[in-house]
């Protein structure tokens, strides 16, 4: 919950400026509901595509203060996250909810971007792989997994987020590969297709060799998107 209209604007105009040549990196701004629309005309036109941070399950009806997939559509929206950490812990929303959103944006044409991880507790109690399993099975059931074909999957270990501290290179790596493995025991051809995003402390130093890992196909970036220089180091890494 982050910007105003003038932040917002310097911001994506900056990005609009600096960023690399189209067809280097992909490159998605997720803005807050009520920038969407100012967001979204700043970017016509260019190569960088607009989101939203969540979305509700339901497509049409009396849930005030919800936004639903439909809406976002008609805004100009392509992509949405959903079951972000913040949305598990702060908001309460449960494995099976976050399935039915990602179900719900899909049916709408948005590309969802899952994100999965754990928090400190459950790694250091040897959880991680089990939480992630859990979280994705949830979608998985009520999806299929010929969903995640036209999904993006983001691996953020909540202990990460906004701390200051980010897994290591070969920390990111272990669960991107176990997230593709266990997508690949269901279908092995979407496990190749799907890109597995990594969010948590996710900064211009640290990016390139993140991204040099195998199975980290970008990130999620949070705090390091608000800063203009921060976000387009971060895009000039996946250069290589």
């Amino acid at each position: 919950m982050h910007g105003s209209r003038a932040e917002n604007t310097a911001l994506v105009g900056a990005l609009l400026h600096d960023l690399p040549q189209p067809g280097v990196a992909e490159v998605l701004l997720c803005a807050p509901f009520v920038y969407l629309s100012e967001v979204g005309r700043q970017l016509k036109g260019s190569d960088i595509q607009l989101g939203a941070q969540s979305v509700c399950a339901e497509p049409v009806g009396a849930f005030t203060g919800e936004i639903s997939p439909g809406m976002l559509k008609d805004l100009g929206c392509t992509y949405v996250i959903v079951g972000h950490s913040e949305r598990r812990a702060i908001f309460k929303e449960s494995d099976a909810l976050v399935a039915r959103k990602f179900v719900a944006a899909q049916a709408q044409g948005l590309t969802p971007i899952l994100c999965v991880g754990e928090t400190l507790e459950e790694r250091d109690a040897g959880q991680t792989f089990a939480v992630v399993d859990r979280q994705l099975a949830a979608v998985v059931d009520l999806a299929g997994i010929a969903a995640f074909e036209r999904a993006v999957v983001a691996y953020e270990p909540v202990w990460a987020i906004g701390t200051g501290k980010n897994a290591t290179p070969e920390q990111a790596q272990d669960v991107h590969h176990h997230i593709r493995v266990s997508l690949a025991e269901r279908d092995g051809r979407i496990a190749g297709l799907v890109r597995v995003l990594y969010g948590g402390s996710v900064k211009a130093v640290n990016a390139a060799e993140l991204f040099a890992k195998a199975d980290v196909d970008g990130g999620l970036v949070g705090g390091a998107s608000l800063n203009a220089r921060e976000f387009v180091g971060i895009c000039k890494a996946v250069q290589g």
